[in-house]
């Protein structure tokens, strides 16, 4: 066994390696780009090594300088987590030259899986089945539309060295190709340093399942069931699950027979994963081999009870597989929640900024349900643009589905994250989706239930009572401390029978008891009376208690005279008032937000990659003004309507804050 490992990947991966390696007593050494060097994974490490300036491409995408910290820790053997060198078989062989041990596969199964179209060629000769398409690298737009045509639309562009949604964009019109084509390219370039796509067909209403599998250097191999990874946006999966609701045990049995024969043909070793996309009548068809740890391997460990980290690790040791196939069973339902730094109510435009608030959920397993956080940030560190966007992947496992996404729905709820924009509302929205309930999935998922972008969750008169009975047990349990107080703080006054909790500008009439031991009874708009019982204490983030015999999790914050409220993706401002002042909140006036129709603003901080209009220029619907890129990936702006460019204020390559004014119309 190694004794020193060094980690080439930051964040949360790198941190979920160390992990593994201190529980096997491997020291582990950490790198880090000047933007990282007080980073969670650099704390965590036995060492750190500085490897140069924040851009990627300067550090962690440096082979020579990766090496170079090889050499001055000691570092017997590398893992490269997943991104940056994870499936570049040049880092692998210069790892070999060094005599250095490289935790993943051999570096001819990288190349013969990590590029997309090479891999379907192989495939194709295995026997295994592909989806159809165009496997030659696409030299311009005019064959690119071409080959769109004789394939039929819709049609995916897909990078040929991409992975993680990068490089990949659906085209479903000639005009889409074009711009497809450019940004794919673009993307492709800023991730992978290699701008090759390709094309194939897109299927309609397909699911994502891929099959996990193990393979060490003495000819076992073997799989650790699937992974359902169907809801995604622009690519990019969002939610995981294993095992798959979908799959019955004749389709389960065949994908992992052809992932088990695929990895056999191209002689792989360690930590793979074989990914399908299955459509209406389970009928399946080879993506692409990912030669890395997956994010998503969270769920497999969960379901298996396999520490995938350390079986990469034994396995370049050299050790052989201790497991069988047989077995393999799966234990229980796993979820995976990725908790970004994203805005979803502005189209998920990156955020950037210093975690003021961070507070995940306690890890924990109690009562059949384990929590499990992965994570690579702590509070009062940055998230920087230079990276991707990714904070943490919450996980819950349970005995069924149904348990596990309570407990994922409970967990975002208790999860507080402030200084920055983050997904957590529409991750909620997303497991307490009716569809997500059934099971009825499909990679256009987010895409047809949230066709105009997320807006929040819709209100029911049933979650606005919750709200309600937390806001009034809040606001009476502070009003009591408030008149226990024995100093000079003038008394608030005895508690009152009626009340009105207004949640926003709608007023909703309150009786209130207090029925002893802590507990409320409160009758909400005339319904009947409803226990309310907490042990919550003012200034806590978290409020847990029981509203009519059930369990029930809410963020709470105190903003002046307003407590704000989340849960299931809901975020409320609630205020307790007497029915007189109640009656008089509703006619206040409300103040009208400022006019921002002739500027366009950047929406998100980023990089100006270009500016594609001109000072005095006509513009029409929906044609492009800027291309802004931030955390890895790169966005059109369009004009909304006919404009005409007053003034260009920004210029490519300025690096812009969000809201800043790129350009004013007339």
């Amino acid at each position: 066994m190694f004794k020193t490992i060094l980690i080439a990947n930051r964040g949360e991966i790198a941190c979920r390696v160390m992990k593994t390696a201190r529980r096997l007593g491997i020291r582990t050494v950490a790198v880090h780009s000047d933007a990282d060097r007080n980073a969670l994974h650099v704390e965590m490490a036995d060492e750190a090594v500085a490897i140069g300036p924040a851009p990627a491409s300067q550090s962690y995408l440096s082979v020579e300088r990766i090496l170079e910290a090889c050499r001055v820790t000691g570092a017997e053997a590398v893992h490269p987590g997943y991104g940056f060198l994870s499936e570049n078989a040049a880092f692998a062989r210069a790892l070999d030259a060094a005599g250095i041990v490289f935790i993943g596969p051999p570096a001819a199964a990288i190349e013969a899986m990590g590029d997309k179209i090479e891999s379907k060629r192989f495939a194709d000769r295995a026997g295994v089945s592909t989806v159809p398409g165009h496997l030659g690298v696409i030299a311009d737009a005019e064959e690119a539309l071409r080959i769109a045509g004789e394939i039929g639309y819709p049609v995916m562009i897909k990078a040929s060295a991409g992975g993680g949604g990068k490089g990949m964009r659906i085209a479903r019109s000639p005009r889409e190709v074009a711009d497809g084509l450019q940004l794919a390219r673009s993307e492709a370039r800023s991730s992978f340093g290699d701008d090759r796509v390709f094309i194939e067909k897109f299927i309609e209403e397909p699911r994502h399942i891929e099959i996990q599998v193990l393979a060490d250097k003495h000819g076992n191999v073997l799989h650790l069931l699937e992974r359902e990874c169907s809801i995604q946006r622009r690519n990019q999966k969002v939610i995981e699950e294993a095992p798959s609701a979908f799959l019955d045990q004749h389709t389960r049995a065949a994908m992992g027979a052809q992932a088990v024969a695929l990895a056999r043909a191209v002689g792989y070793e360690s930590a793979g994963t074989v990914e399908f996309i299955v459509d209406r009548d389970r009928n399946f068809y080879f993506l692409e081999m990912n030669t890395r740890l997956q994010v998503e391997h969270p769920v497999t460990e969960l379901v298996t009870g396999i520490d995938l980290v350390e079986q990469m690790i034994r396995i370049a040791a050299g050790e052989p597989l201790t497991i069988r196939q047989q077995e393999v069973m799966p234990r229980g339902w796993a979820i995976e929640a990725r908790v970004y730094a994203e805005d979803p109510y502005r189209n998920f435009l990156p955020s950037i900024g210093r975690l003021t608030h961070y507070r995940p959920p306690a890890e924990r397993r109690e009562n059949g349900v384990t929590v499990r956080n992965d994570t690579g940030v702590y509070e009062g560190a940055e998230i920087s643009m230079f990276y991707d966007p990714m904070i943490a992947k919450l996980c819950t496992h349970a005995p069924t589905r149904d348990a596990a996404t309570d407990a994922m729905a409970d967990a975002l709820d208790a999860f507080t994250l402030d200084g920055i924009r983050h997904n957590i509302p529409f991750l909620s929205a997303l497991v307490g989706h009716p569809r997500w309930r059934e099971g009825r999935l499909s990679t256009a998922f987010i895409a047809e239930e949230y066709p105009d972008g997320f807006q929040g969750v819709a209100a029911s008169e049933e979650q606005d009572h919750t709200f309600v009975l937390i806001a009034a047990a809040i606001e009476i349990e502070e009003r009591r401390r408030r008149n226990g107080m024995r100093d000079r703080l003038a008394p608030a006054g005895p508690l009152r029978q009626k009340w009105t909790v207004a949640l926003g500008r709608r007023p909703f009439p309150i009786l209130v008891e207090d029925a002893g031991n802590g507990t409320l009874k409160v009758a909400v708009d005339g319904a009947a009376p409803v226990e309310v019982a907490a042990g919550w204490r003012p200034g806590e983030r978290i409020w847990r208690g029981r509203i009519g015999g059930a369990d029930v999790v809410a963020q709470v914050a105190r903003r002046g005279t307003i407590v704000e409220i989340t849960r299931r993706g809901r975020t409320v401002a609630a205020r307790l008032l007497n029915p007189t002042v109640g009656d008089l909140a509703q006619i206040m006036p409300e103040k009208a937000p400022p006019d921002t129709s002739r500027v366009l603003l950047c929406p998100m901080p980023g990089l100006v990659v270009s500016i594609a209009v001109a000072e005095g220029q006509t513009v029409e619907p929906g044609e492009a003004l800027a291309t802004v890129e931030a955390m890895k990936m790169e966005n059109i702006l369009r004009a909304e309507r006919e404009v005409v460019v007053k003034a260009i204020r920004a210029r490519p390559g300025e690096s812009l804050a969000v809201d800043s004014v790129i350009m004013e119309f007339e």
